[in-house]
């Protein structure tokens, strides 16, 4: 790794990394009163069933509010679906949000909408107010998202066309990072 990109790694990407290198379809949830992880891994079997590959083109680097993320160059409607379909497939299993995760979202922040999205579907950025992204750094003032921005972006110059060929269902114990539980392939 370069230099600069290792430097910009280290210093930029501790928050994230917590999470992993992942594009979130769902946002994190705890489960209902009487769901299991069987039912949250049934439910996502049955989002991967029967399902083609969605091809979503090349990436680019992008400041996305306050950090840097991979996201396509032109999104495709199937991406923002199949994220749809997610939050409605997932929904049920999802318990009532408490009010410090309702805090967390910043609900005074957010416009009508966004705090609609939030009641409803515990998360703001559902729906018309998706985006998909591959997070690459944590908060940056903007001379360092300035800084870093090039850097990202000729790391990023070779990568292959991202192409959607599976879901993943993750878990968290507390604050440790997150950890892979399941993968589900697509199968067409």
């Amino acid at each position: 790794m370069p230099g600069a990109l290792a430097d910009l790694v280290a210093a930029h990407t501790a928050a994230p990394r917590v999470y992993g290198f992942h594009a979130t379809l769902k946002a994190p949830m705890r489960l209902r009163p009487g769901m299991t992880e069987a039912d949250v891994f049934a439910a996502a079997e049955a989002l991967a069933a029967h399902r083609a590959p969605l091809p979503a083109g090349p990436l680019r680097v992008a400041a996305l509010g306050d950090f840097l993320a991979l996201v396509p160059a032109a999104a495709p409607p199937a991406l923002s679906l199949l994220a749809a379909e997610c939050v409605a497939a997932l929904d049920p299993l999802r318990a009532p949000l408490t009010d410090a995760e309702r805090a967390r979202r910043r609900p005074e922040r957010l416009d009508p909408r966004g705090r609609a999205l939030l009641e409803r579907w515990g998360y703001p950025h559902v729906f018309e107010a998706f985006r998909f992204h591959m997070t690459l750094t944590e908060r940056l003032n903007p001379e360092a998202r300035a800084a870093a921005l090039p850097v990202l972006a000729e790391a990023a110059a070779g990568l292959p066309d991202l192409v959607i060929d599976g879901v993943s269902v993750v878990g968290q114990a507390g604050a440790a990072p997150f950890h892979l539980l399941r993968r589900l392939p697509f199968r067409p």
